[in-house]
């Protein structure tokens, strides 16, 4: 009985490119299977909406799917092009996107008052400023740390998506870091830390 190619970890990226290149459906759909996971989720912590996201990913891929007969193999790697594609195409639905967010005073109360809610209602308003004082990052320095504390990427990883040394990226991610919580700093007990 023979595998099929999304069970195959030993075939890599750019020669399941290949083989899409040259017909075989089987490998677009390993490659599919491979990549589309952390890309989605790459794209969800960027923009926050799950339909955006899915919007995103499939554009990207379709750019993948238009580019593969032309691939040149050892320039990239397929995941590391497809992250710059991805991040490339969320800051710009980024700053399309309206400044203003929502007042506080126009979000209803939750109806379930089980207990837990106010701890699910404090979660969620770290994860919403958190959100938000990544969404202010410049633009560098949030993809550098969405990809290296979200996605796990390496530095290299993110030195190449975004054609940087990796000395750049330790010191895009460093930044990043300082401005969140430089950000984040007035807002400590009003997200329910201890000092």
């Amino acid at each position: 009985m023979t595998m099929p190619l999304d069970a195959r970890a030993d075939v890599d990226d750019a020669a399941l490119l290949a083989l899409y290149a040259r017909g075989d459906a089987g490998a677009a759909r390993a490659l599919t299977v491979r990549l589309v996971p952390r890309v989605q989720a790459q794209a969800f912590r960027m923009l926050g909406d799950a339909a955006e996201a899915e919007d995103v990913v499939q554009e990207a891929m379709l750019r993948l799917w238009r580019i593969a007969p032309k691939w040149r193999e050892g320039e990239a790697l397929v995941s590391t092009w497809l992250y710059r594609v991805v991040s490339n195409l969320c800051t710009d639905r980024l700053r399309k996107r309206p400044r203003a967010g929502v007042p506080l005073d126009d979000v209803a109360e939750p109806q379930d008052p089980t207990p837990g809610a106010e701890a699910r209602l404090q979660e969620a308003a770290r994860h919403a400023a958190l959100r938000d004082a990544i969404a202010n990052l410049p633009e560098r320095q949030r993809v550098a740390l969405t990809l290296r504390h979200f996605e796990g990427a390496s530095n290299p990883e993110i030195a190449a998506a975004l054609d940087v040394s990796v000395e750049a990226v330790e010191s895009l991610t460093a930044r990043a870091k300082r401005t969140l919580a430089q950000a984040l700093k007035g807002r400590v007990a009003a997200l329910g830390y201890e000092g």
